[in-house]
């Protein structure tokens, strides 16, 4: 078992939520599991406990610190008992980001009571993935609508946002993900960069599409590199030119919740944000449903074959064919489909079959 933990950390408004969306599914189809610790301090500030509500800054610090500690240790001691080759522990922020809200007494005093020194809490991550506030280049997108904690101004963020990087420049592996590029390139080169960090070749780029029989659901349920996930998805009202959806991930019984927004930039370019939902929030946007779209169930069956990673989605309103997406390194390699599996035609491209138009016919 190989277990690896990195941090993911930035300035507000960064693109850190629909980064991490990014990394479960890009990490999942080179085989990881993908576990995320959540970020502290929202929990914490969400829940009440803030540094404006604690005694002072550094009791409140402390508790953070303690509380991000356990987390890791609890996750890495889940880890441990699971049936993977590879597991991936996404720290959403790190026990140094905490620095950056203290002054050097105050860290020592933190360090002091959690029995730790900074180097110490250096060597826990094998690597540090920074993402640049988007109040530094990118001010038309910074928002603080989608995180109850966030509160600091476009000249704080840019502030903080150094603070931040400064918190992790001791660490031997710290990488900036800056925004030079637009939000698409910037999350793409966040995947490259862990990638990299991980050892793993480039990633997958050509993604093609297939319309095949209906396979033998026990054939695939037997094969040991086979993920089964139940996905529900619902689309909601749009203005031109943009699709948006909330879609519920079920897998050996724990739910994930997105939102996902797509926004077509030009005839070759889209602009995709994805952030997580609370149980709450999903359930409140379904009734908001486009009327002209129905609820859109499959099963998921994730199957890596020969090299090449296969998601197989069987709809309810099918029973003689479903869709298969393989994604290849290069245009001319060689589609190489697992023995159960009878193409019918390829259908890369087709809008007939892109799930929004399927969703308004069945």
């Amino acid at each position: 078992m190989e277990i690896r933990k990195i941090v993911i950390t930035g300035g507000p408004s960064a693109g850190k939520t629909t980064g991490l969306s990014w990394v479960q599914n890009a990490f999942t189809k080179l085989g990881y599991k993908v576990l995320f610790v959540p970020e502290t301090a929202t929990e914490l500030i969400s829940g009440g406990v803030a540094p404006w509500s604690c005694g002072s800054n550094v009791e409140y610090q402390k508790v953070q610190m303690a509380l991000q500690l356990e987390k890791e240790r609890l996750f890495e001691q889940a880890a441990r008992t699971m049936r993977a080759g590879k597991i991936l522990i996404v720290c959403d922020r790190g026990a140094l980001d905490n620095k950056a809200y203290m002054n050097d007494e105050e860290f020592a005093e933190v360090l002091r009571f959690v029995g730790q020194t900074e180097e110490a809490l250096l060597a826990r991550y094998d690597a540090v993935f920074h993402m640049v506030t988007a109040a530094k280049g990118a001010e038309q997108f910074y928002t603080k609508e989608n995180n109850k904690a966030r509160y600091e101004s476009v000249q704080e963020a840019v502030e903080l946002d150094g603070r931040l990087v400064a918190s992790w420049e001791k660490h031997p592996y710290l990488r900036v993900i800056d925004n030079s590029v637009d939000f698409n390139h910037k999350l793409r080169s966040l995947i490259a960069q862990i990638r990299l960090a991980l050892g793993e070749p480039e990633a997958l780029s050509i993604e093609r599409k297939l319309l095949v029989e209906y396979p033998d659901v026990r054939w695939l349920e037997s094969l040991p590199d086979c993920r089964r996930v139940e996905i529900s998805q619902m689309y909601l009202p749009a203005r031109e030119g943009e699709e948006l959806r909330i879609r519920c991930r079920e897998e050996n019984g724990g739910r994930i919740y997105y939102k996902t927004l797509k926004r077509r930039i030009s005839e070759f370019k889209r602009l995709e944000i994805e952030e997580r939902l609370t149980q709450g929030e999903y359930l409140s946007l379904m009734q908001n449903a486009d009327p002209d779209a129905h609820l859109m169930r499959k099963t998921r069956y994730c199957l890596s074959y020969e090299g090449q990673y296969f998601e197989i989605d069987l709809y309810p309103f099918w029973k003689d064919q479903a869709i298969v997406e393989v994604e290849l390194s290069d245009r001319g390699d060689e589609l190489r489909l697992p023995e159960g599996l009878r193409l019918i035609r390829e259908v890369t491209g087709d809008p007939a079959y892109k799930n929004a138009a399927l969703a308004k016919l069945y």
